[in-house]
């Protein structure tokens, strides 16, 4: 039952945290402190990648039509798909390239990231810095109108540094992927609307990937319990996602983003305060 319980929460935080800029794996280390899990435990490690498949679930769901780059000569005719959408098919390109830097840089590295940086100290220092950064940009961005509003009208040089804010996502837990992508884009012009879109979009490749990876490099088998504790996980953060991405794309037709970044200063500082310093002394 306890582990039912830790496995509920987890679902849950993941869910929320996956989409809102606060970072899903500061959250997560927090949850597995709370609970006394043991984050170097090989399935818990697993776990904490793999429940991510039904957030990206939950994005191919929402936004099937945005996704989805084929449709029928005929639209009477089921099931007939021989015709490519041009600008989705761009959107995929732009999207890849977006990838590229994390694929490169961050994806050999995975093993070296996680022994050096995967600490509440790191965790806490990337919660308080990208905080800040959201406080500035949106204060320096006031009154300011986007350039690019739509997905399509996204270059390929911005792909690409889109896809750098990415990276340092993927280097620093704690950043959080979908905070650095949103804010990454609107520093270079882009609405907040169609930032976190894009974002969404992005991830769906991104976490596919890590959640392959992570399965790959299990070694070891699954009990049926276990196999349990996966499909629920991913079962409660696909229906959690749906609800978080619909209130973040509802929260920024009228808000901006300083409210999750003093979120993270303060979440920062707490971590910081009780497990960051702390484990330092030890």
């Amino acid at each position: 039952m306890i582990a039912i319980l830790e496995v509920i929460v987890l679902g849950i935080v993941e869910g929320i945290t996956e989409w809102l800029p606060v970072s899903s794996t500061g959250h997560m280390l927090l949850v597995y402190k709370l609970f006394g899990i043991n984050e170097a435990d090989p399935f818990w490690s697993l776990f904490l990648v793999v429940i991510q498949f039904g957030a990206i679930l939950a994005v191919v769901v929402m936004f099937w039509n945005k996704l989805w780059p084929f449709h029928r000569v005929h639209p009477e005719e089921k099931g007939v798909y021989k015709v490519i959408s041009r600008p989705k098919l761009v959107m995929w390109v732009k999207i890849i390239i977006s990838c590229l830097p994390a694929v490169i840089v961050a994806m050999p590295l995975d093993n070296w990231i996680e022994a050096h940086f995967y600490n509440y100290v790191c965790v806490a220092i990337m919660l308080i810095l990208w905080g800040v950064l959201f406080i500035v940009v949106e204060n320096r961005n006031k009154g300011k109108q986007a350039e690019v509003r739509k997905i399509s009208e996204i270059s390929w040089q911005l792909a690409l540094i889109i896809g750098i804010f990415q990276l340092l996502a993927g280097l620093f837990p704690g950043t959080s992927r979908s905070g650095a992508t949103i804010l990454g884009g609107i520093m270079f012009g882009m609405s907040r609307k169609c930032a976190s879109e894009y974002t969404f979009f992005l991830a769906v490749p991104v976490m596919l990937g890590a959640s392959v990876l992570k399965f790959v490099k299990f070694n070891g088998s699954f009990t049926a319990a276990q196999w349990g504790y996966l499909i629920l996980g991913m079962a409660l953060a696909f229906l959690v996602s749906v609800c978080a991405i619909r209130f973040l794309m509802g929260y920024i037709r009228k808000h901006d983003f300083k409210a999750f970044g003093w979120y993270r200063i303060v979440l920062g500082i707490i971590v910081l305060a009780s497990f960051g310093i702390p484990a330092l002394l030890a």
